[in-house]
Order: C-alpha cells, then structure tokens, then sequence
C-alpha cells in the first residue's frame, strides 16, 4: 500500500522499568514485550494501512484458491513507475510459550515466491520448511531434522500449493502430522484477531456472543457500570424476522442462488435475528426505577464501546493481539483512556494496537498510564511512502514537559502538511 521501504513495527520493551507489571510480560528469559502500543499520524499518513498490512497477513495464511487466476490480494505501492512491478515482504516473529517463530512472506499480485518458517531452540533459527517458485511452479522443502514427512505427503502438499495461495493454506488440505508447523499455523488463527475499524460491526459480534457467553456479559456489564452508562443489565435474544418479498423473489430467481437456499425460502420467508434490549437503571422522585429499551435507542458510543470491549474480551481470553483503527471514533476521550487502562489492569500476554488522532493521550505518557516505547508515529513523504518510527528514537524527552504540545509544534512530525 502506502509502504514502499521496509519498516518495522517492535512490541520489544526498552530498558525501562515504567508500569512493568502492567505493560509488560517476560516470554522467555530476557525477552520483555510490550502489551500495548499506539499510532500517531495525520490523516493519509499511512496509519491504517500499517493495521491493513497486518490484516492481509492474518487473512492469506488461511485463504484457499481453486482459481489459479484468482489475485493475492496484495497492493503494491503504486506511486513509482517500478514498485506496481515488485513483489510485496512480509516478516514476522511472534512468541508460542517461550519459543520464538519466524514466518516469512514475498508475493505479488499473481503468486507466492518465497514462504518460510523459523522457530528457535538456541539463539540461531532452525528452518522448519522453505517454499520457493522455480520454473514455474511451488518447490516445497521441509528440514528433515524436525519435520518428519513421508514422500506421498509432500508430493500432495506441493499439488495443493497453487502459486497464489499459503503453505498453510494448502496444508489445512491435507492429513498429514506436522506438530510444529501446525502450531505456528494455529497462531494465526488464534493468536491474531481480525481488525476492528470505525465502520466494523462489533456491537452485532457482541449482541451473538452474548446469547451463550455469560461471561462475555458479565464482563461488559462491570465495564458500563464503571464507565457510568446507567445500564444494570443486557438482554439477548433470537426472533424471528420477516425477509422482504422483494429480497425473496430476488434470491429466488437468481440462478446463483444455491438450490438449498431457494427450498429453504420457499418453505419459510424469515430469518433469526438477535434482538438485544438494555435495562436502565435510574433515580427519580419516585425512586429507583428500570426501564428497558431496545438497542436502536442507545448511542453509537454507547454501541461501539460494548463492541469494541467484547473483541477486548475476546483478545483476553486467547491472550491474542487485537489491533483498532481509530479507537477514539464516536467515544470520549476519557472513555478512550479507560478502556486502555482497563485492557493493562487486566494482566496476561494479549496484547492491543491501536492507531489514533487524541493526542491528549501523549500526557499520560511516562508517569500516568502509558510508557514511552509504547507510541509510534507515521509520516509520509514527497514521494508518497510511509515512514514508521517510535517516540524513543527522540533524544531529550525527559526535558519535555508536554509530550503533546511538542507534538502539536511538530517536535515529532506525523502532522497534517496544511499550507
């Protein structure tokens, strides 16, 4: 997309010490990662496309293809006259327990030219398998030392590896054990949530996962509650909704449309819908009294804080890494700095991005909430490539007395260019 040089985006704790207990989590001796981190950057910059980047990754290693004109999906930087032409890298090391993985990725548009994974028992990395393009067609290569595969396996591997598709994709394919591998590729699907956007619907995810997740509610209820909303309880359901004739005779006479659907239509013309209602609680002169009102009468802040609490929730529960576009979209600012601080006082190995444009949270770095290492700024050049860096690469920030007013005055960049 926007990012036409290599950059690098590190959850690696610096040396100091600062909310240790709530920032940071030892994954393995000496290795301290950061739970949280934020991205500053004017609007263009290139803040949402770092989370797209991310996004892509986590989507391709599970997306399957029986096309072999199907696009990756990947998007070159397009303002060069040569980059449309070159292939896109990705490189990413992530944490299982105390081991460390090394997943590598090269494509364009069209096909996969390199694909490999690392894991480290000592302080070198041991290749677990290698996938390259050569003359024409996936070469698949796997360290015999620690993966264990017989011929046939890999002969139906490479079959199922079209040139615009994962090896992890491919390998879901086949019945094959590959303890190792496997775990990395369970990563993905566990380890790493999808993005949550302004526009993403995390309110109908949380209304679903309420229906038999009481934990999941209870959770949300303690967030409103301290977060002052006057909601005492949730209440979900499945009704029955009625599909419009119009829609109906549409599907029906749409020859895409899968025969089962088309029978299943004509049997019954409704749908099952979640309906969730909220209970409010209030102090009047009559006294205390509840009210219950349906969901279309709450804010959208109201409706995007339960979304987004319940991908929270989620991120906790895996020990997973959920990255937000946008976090302070529809919310007040001091509602944003209490769901942060909420997600830290919640202490295991999940970890949060989150790109923003309140840059009051810059004075709660340091001795408030948030540390140092933990803000990242974009900024895009003439030429129109992003550039990726942290705030710990300024020297003198002690003797800054406020880390958002040097912002604002540019000490930092990342601001909007207006003439």
């Amino acid at each position: 997309m926007s990012f036409r040089d290599e950059v690098t985006l590190s959850f690696e704790a610096t040396k100091d010490k600062t909310f240790e207990d709530s920032h940071i989590v030892e994954v393995a001796p000496g290795v301290r990662l950061l739970r949280f981190a934020m991205v500053y950057g004017a609007n263009a910059s290139g803040k949402s496309n770092l989370l797209y980047a991310l996004e892509f990754l986590r989507s391709f290693v599970f997306e399957k293809t029986t096309d072999l004109e199907e696009q990756t999906g990947t998007t070159p930087f397009k303002l060069d006259a040569v980059t449309p032409q070159e292939p896109s890298e990705f490189s990413l090391k992530y944490f299982l327990g105390d081991i460390r993985y090394w997943y590598e990725l090269k494509l364009d548009q069209n096909r996969v030219y390199l694909e490999r994974l690392f894991y480290y028992t000592s302080a070198q990395p041991t290749k677990l398998f290698e996938r390259t393009w050569e003359r024409g067609e996936s070469v698949l290569y796997f360290n015999p030392a620690v993966v264990k595969i017989s011929t046939t396996a890999k002969e139906e591997l490479s079959l199922k590896c079209l040139p615009n598709m994962s090896f992890f994709a491919a390998r879901a394919q086949v019945n094959v054990s590959m303890p190792e591998i496997d775990k990395a590729r369970e990563w993905f699907r566990n380890g790493v949530m999808p993005i949550v956007e302004p526009e993403t619907e995390m309110f109908e995810y949380a209304s679903e996962k309420m229906l038999d997740d009481d934990g999941l509610k209870k959770y949300l209820l303690n967030f409103v509650n301290h977060a002052d909303f006057n909601i005492s309880d949730v209440k979900t359901d499945l009704v029955k909704r009625p599909l419009s004739k119009r829609f109906v005779d549409m599907m029906l006479l749409d020859e895409s449309t899968p025969a089962n659907v088309k029978e299943q239509l004509k049997k019954d013309t409704s749908i099952n819908s979640v309906r969730t209602q909220f209970v409010h609680s209030v102090r009047n002169v009559r006294g205390e009294e509840t009210y219950t009102l349906p969901a279309g009468s709450q804010s959208a802040g109201t409706m995007r804080t339960i979304g987004i609490e319940a991908g929270i929730f989620e991120a906790l529960n895996k020990q997973a890494f959920l990255f937000i576009d946008e976090i302070e979209s529809s919310l007040h600012p001091d509602l944003v700095e209490f769901i942060i601080e909420q997600f830290l006082s919640q202490h295991n190995r999940a970890q949060l991005l989150v790109t923003t444009h309140y840059d009051p949270l810059l004075n709660t770095v340091g001795d408030d909430l948030i540390r140092k290492d933990s803000v990242w700024f974009t900024e895009k050049d003439e030429t129109g490539n992003t550039d990726l860096y942290s705030l710990v690469e300024f020297k003198g920030l002690n003797r800054i007395s406020s880390l958002q007013k040097a912002y604002r005055n540019g000490v930092f960049g990342a601001l909007p260019n207006i003439k």
